[in-house]
């Protein structure tokens, strides 16, 4: 049985335990052992199962060369408790597999678990601010507007407007948005860019949405100092001095004379060991217990790694800010430490670059029920975020810029015409069909589907207008969503294509109509803004 990459959806932690399982009882080697005088058959030896699972584990790519043997032991011990394997008396519910002859066997019943059902918690949505009619305003007053740089069809239209009639127009106000409304923004535009690139169609399965916060995004997004790094506004929750101290110690060793601390023979190893106790008495890794499953997920973005960084970048936006800037000292400090060639040995079994990993992947990440390959998939996990913490640890600009845009928009007075069946300020994200409910308005901030994409589909497919009627929305629609029209119609000879072919008597007409063609541009009163 061949291994295969399991990518991001819901309860890929349970997916990969099973897969293992199933890898391990098909591939396993099972012969007649003898203990005690006594033969047993179809069992395989502690030390057997160990060089064969390690081998496994390497050769994975859901997990890496980067699995070490004890970690291959921690996993079998787990196997012993949850009845994957036996030893050969029948005896299991204890950890305490040891690398050693004694012999075990696989039990006659099925070890896989069952997919959890999560409830589907949703909570109740907050009024999302609407343009409203009865805030209206009908106005005639100076709008002031950013300069234009007017080209040959621009000063057509604003020509053609100026000797026509223009029509009155109302300017209609938007509700002051509320700190809970900005807040609700900025989560619901994280999820949906989240849920985007993991490509699935809801994260009801994958992260308890409820759970997630708008205020921490909104705080890991600007509380930040020059180097990028989160500011706390309570002390209370700060890293100890003595802490931080230590960190930066190592962080530039061997140039830390100015911290003023004795040096002395292994002095660094202590340093590394009192940083590595306080991290390890957290009662919550870093990556918080609800998020597990959300970064667990990532893991299979890996072996496209501009997208993992992308799904890291936004993942942990979501962390409580003591908690993403601990991370961020943190992996500044492995980072730093795995590359200093300087730095002397801070153990006498492994690399300080593996030493890193093993010291602190449970610290980030690892599973509340400590009952699945949450030790793997951490090391693997932690790996790749020292190598990329530079990338991972800042915020995107892109997505920032996105939603600033997005909240900017909201804030937006709108000014509407009679008879205009395309609201020229909405967002294209955010267009609004016809019979559209309240409710479904507001969820539109977490659906995957590209709105503007559908609405312009909608209307060059629409048989009941004429072609002058339709070329005239097609031209609104161009004016306020021009990225969206662009796509669609890259060239003019695209454009023209959804239209039937015309005669040659129009052009000739076309040119009689023009009786004074350079008549010079006349501002009118009702042109005015």
């Amino acid at each position: 049985m061949e291994h295969r990459i399991i990518g991001p959806g819901p309860y890929r932690a349970t997916k990969l335990w099973n897969e293992t399982i199933e890898l391990f009882r098909s591939g396993m080697t099972q012969k007649k052992h003898r203990l005690h005088f006594k033969t047993y058959d179809r069992c395989f030896t502690a030390t057997e199962a160990v060089d064969w699972l390690h081998e496994l584990l390497q050769c994975n790519q859901n997990f890496g060369p980067e699995v070490t043997r004890g970690q291959t032991i921690q996993l079998l011990k787990k196997f012993l408790k949850n009845h994957v394997i036996e030893d050969v008396k029948g005896r299991w519910g204890k950890e305490d597999f040891e690398d050693s002859n004694s012999l075990y066997r696989f039990p006659p019943t099925s070890p896989l678990k069952p997919y959890p059902k999560r409830p589907q918690l949703r909570a109740d949505p907050l009024p999302f601010p609407r343009w409203s009619d009865k805030e209206s305003v009908t106005s005639h007053t100076y709008i002031p507007l950013k300069p234009l740089v007017m080209n040959s069809e621009m000063w057509y239209k604003r020509h053609s407007i100026a000797i026509g009639e223009v029509p009155t127009c109302r300017l209609l106000y938007r509700k002051e948005l509320s700190a809970e409304n900005i807040e609700e923004i900025w989560k619901s535009r994280t999820l949906l860019r989240l849920q985007k690139i993991f490509g699935l169609d809801s994260l009801d399965e994958v992260m308890d949405i409820k759970q997630t916060n708008g205020k921490h995004v909104m705080h890991n997004v600007y509380n930040v100092n020059k180097q990028g790094i989160v500011v706390m506004d309570d002390r209370s929750k700060e890293l100890p001095h003595w802490l931080l101290s230590a960190m930066k110690c190592l962080a530039k060793w061997p140039n830390c004379s100015e911290m003023k601390q004795p040096m002395y023979l292994g002095f660094e190893r202590d340093v590394f060991r009192t940083i590595a106790d306080y991290y390890s008495s957290l009662q919550e890794p870093l990556l918080t217990f609800p998020l597990f499953d959300v970064f667990v997920n990532i893991l299979g973005l890996l072996q496209k790694r501009t997208i993992a960084i992308e799904a890291l970048q936004v993942c942990c936006l979501l962390l409580p800010p003591e908690n993403r800037r601990k991370l961020q000292l943190l992996m500044r400090m492995m980072a730093r430490i795995g590359l200093n060639r300087e730095m002397p040995p801070l153990c006498d079994t492994s690399g300080n670059r593996a030493l890193m990993v093993q010291t602190f992947s449970r610290s980030v990440l690892r599973s509340k029920e400590e009952v699945d390959l949450g030790e793997l998939l951490s090391t693997k996990l932690v790996t790749f975020m020292m190598d990329n913490c530079q990338e991972i640890l800042t915020v995107p600009t892109s997505y920032k810029n996105s939603v600033e845009d997005y909240v900017a928009h909201q804030r937006r007075v709108q000014i509407k015409y009679p008879g205009a069946n395309i609201d020229s300020t909405l967002h294209p994200s955010f267009i609004k069909p016809r019979g559209i409910t309240r409710e479904y308005e507001y969820q539109k901030l977490s659906q995957p589907q590209d709105l503007g994409k559908s609405a312009l589909e909608d209307l060059i497919n629409d048989k009941s207008v004429s072609s002058k009627e339709k070329k005239k929305k097609l031209k609104q629609f161009q004016r306020a969503h021009f990225q969206v029209y662009k796509e669609r119609f890259p060239t003019p000879a695209s454009e023209a294509a959804i239209f039937p072919e015309k005669t040659g008597l129009i052009p000739q007409l076309s040119f009689f109509t023009l009786k004074r063609p350079f008549q010079s541009f006349q501002r009118t009163r009702s042109f005015r803004m």
